[in-house]
């Protein structure tokens, strides 16, 4: 019997691009993105949101892309974003449909303008039409223009599992367009910065130094200051994605996913009533106070750690954590399974060593989380006075 083996590599051009006013006629950001001599088509989705903040943005997209004489922008839709998007039956054909009617082929672009889950789901919908077609990502939150909008993960929840159907796709380019960040909520464009936390907590040890520094600076938005930090997020977060040699998770460690075992566990726990960033705090605080119990990790490295979540105003418990089954156990720890399962294989979860470098565990004591959640408890209760 023969066997043949053959290895098939591939090689992704991941544009990332960062600016202001990405639509303005002077801009030339997005225009230099389309290849030049061909002909294309643009559908673009813009989330419901956007669209009510940014009431001109229809018209500016519409006049910067008509100016470009090879492109044909042939609509622009509205859908409705936020976590609510991500668990609709109907959303991913909604997503798909108007890439078939627009006759958007893969010479073609698809424009996405709004937050993280509305990226996955129309991101999703790109990558099944004709088996994946030019998705040009506009991230417009801080969570998504310093995290998700520069991976190459699209999804949407099924069967009570977050992101449980979707797809790796390296999109054409992601342009993180610094104007968007201002119209946010306050408390969710800080929010946003814990996945620039994280990112420098295992990554990039000076670049949690900067954000210690920068702590009230950070909490207060300051614009020069917010762009700083979502910029050497978002590039920290592409680095690994490119450089790491697992871009699609083939493995079973998820580095950029610390804190995230009990994070979307806490989410589902909440029927996502509980925010990505707020659980993303709550699995870090976890993560960083059972790293220093381990002895791993030095007490007064884990109390710069939490100092900085709280700094910026971030939580480090929620209710939802005290849920517990008809044993009593916790069933946040349930995650835990669920992380593993994920990816398959051995149960694989980052923990720090030091700030800035992390290393792979596969096994967490439940003893010691328990020690962990309530010492957190307290901590979370004595900030509130109570």
């Amino acid at each position: 019997m023969a066997q043949h083996n053959f290895d098939i590599p591939v090689t992704f051009r991941h544009r990332i691009r960062f600016t202001k006013d990405a639509f303005s006629p002077a801009n030339a950001i997005v225009k230099d993105l389309f290849e030049s001599g061909r002909s294309c088509r643009v559908v673009v989705y813009m989330e419901s949101e956007i669209s009510r903040l940014f009431p001109t943005l229809k018209d500016e997209l519409t006049t910067y892309l008509e100016a470009i004489e090879e492109v044909t922008l042939t609509e622009i839709l509205e859908m409705p974003g936020g976590e609510v998007c991500k668990i609709s039956k109907t959303q991913i054909m909604d997503g798909i449909s108007p890439i078939e009617r627009n006759k958007i082929d893969r010479h073609s672009y698809v424009f996405c303008i709004g937050g993280g889950a509305f990226l996955d789901v129309v991101g999703l919908a790109a990558a099944t039409a004709h088996r994946g077609v030019r998705l040009v990502r506009f991230p417009t939150t801080t969570l998504s223009q310093d995290d998700s909008g520069v991976g190459v993960k699209n999804g949407i929840n099924g069967f009570g599992k977050k992101n449980f159907i979707g797809s790796f796709a390296v999109p054409y380019a992601v342009v993180n367009d610094f104007r968007f960040l201002y119209t946010q909520p306050e408390d969710v464009c800080r929010g946003g910065l814990v996945e620039a936390v994280k990112v420098a907590l295992v990554k990039d040890g000076e670049f949690f130094e900067w954000m210690e520094e920068h702590t009230d600076a950070l909490r207060a938005l300051e614009p020069e200051v917010l762009e700083e930090a979502v910029e050497r997020s978002a590039v920290l977060h592409a680095k690994h994605i490119a450089l790491g040699g697992d871009p699609f998770e083939t493995g079973s460690s998820r580095p950029l996913d610390y804190g995230h075992w009990s994070a979307h566990k806490l989410e589902q726990l909440t029927d996502f009533a509980l925010s990505h960033a707020e659980a993303v705090s709550v699995g870090v605080a976890l993560d960083t106070l059972y790293a220093s119990k381990q002895g791993w990790l030095t007490a007064e490295e884990c109390e710069r750690v939490l100092a900085v979540l709280e700094g910026l105003l971030l939580p480090i418990w929620h209710e939802s954590v005290d849920l517990r089954d008809d044993q009593g156990r916790r069933r946040v720890i349930n995650g835990l399974e669920e992380f593993r399962e994920h990816l398959g294989g051995r149960l694989t979860v980052l923990m720090l060593k030091s700030l800035g470098e992390g290393f792979d565990l596969h096994e967490l004591d439940e003893d010691c989380l328990d020690e962990c959640l309530e010492e957190l408890k307290k901590r979370s209760a004595a900030a509130l006075g109570v």
